[in-house]
């Protein structure tokens, strides 16, 4: 995980023990998955008791739950502002994709445990946290509703699409490794060309590099 990482997603969080315990626990569960991580390993990563956790968090689910509306509301806050201005629905929808997928690659480590760690979450935290995903997924599906009804576009099935292209961005945190042979903006040149080719657009290829 990298300072930026740190910094950006979970800079927020006060007072900074109740932050330290956040960083602890994406590391891991990134690693060892919710189930097999144990409040002492959280409290251990973050240089502090098991006993000074139960200070600030109640359970090891609630500790997922901070950590999951931290990400997707700065996933929702990433998509919102790279659709923000744009020309037409082909760059809306490139931008959008190129963010999205910069960002589960920059902050793998949080992407992954936000995204592939929903079903441990308890009833009332998973619903809440649907609801932001949801968010997401409507802000993908406006814009190629747009680029329909403009003639941009030719999609049979606009719901499935969009599932389609977010799933391909979300899935960019589950292989990602700094040390592969493309940077995150490279993968998300390559992933927004991909939308725009889903989408039906005859321009895809031509646009990748605009916005």
């Amino acid at each position: 995980m990298t300072t930026g990482e740190i910094d950006e997603s979970f800079g927020g969080v006060t007072p900074d023990a109740a932050r330290r315990l956040l960083l602890g626990a994406v590391q891991a569960f990134a690693e060892r998955g919710f189930h097999a991580t144990t409040t002492r390993d959280i409290a251990g990563r973050a240089g502090m008791s098991p006993a000074a956790l139960y200070i600030h968090y109640k359970t090891k689910e609630e500790l997922l739950f901070h950590i999951s509306r931290v990400g997707h509301e700065r996933s929702v806050a990433v998509l919102e502002e790279a659709v923000e201005g744009a020309a037409d629905s082909a760059e809306r929808l490139a931008r959008a994709v190129r963010a999205f997928v910069r960002w589960h690659a920059e902050h793998h480590t949080t992407a992954r445990v936000v995204q592939y760690e929903l079903a441990a979450l308890g009833e009332e935290h998973y619903a809440r946290i649907v609801v932001l995903r949801r968010r997401s997924e409507e802000i993908l599906r406006g814009v190629l509703e747009e680029g329909v009804r403009s003639g941009e576009f030719d999609i049979p099935d606009i719901r499935g699409t969009a599932l389609a292209v977010m799933s391909l961005c979300i899935d960019v945190a589950r292989w990602f490794s700094p040390e592969g042979r493309r940077t995150p903006g490279e993968i998300g040149e390559l992933y927004a060309d991909l939308a725009l080719r889903m989408a039906g657009h005859r321009s895809a290829g031509l646009t990748s590099s605009s916005g």
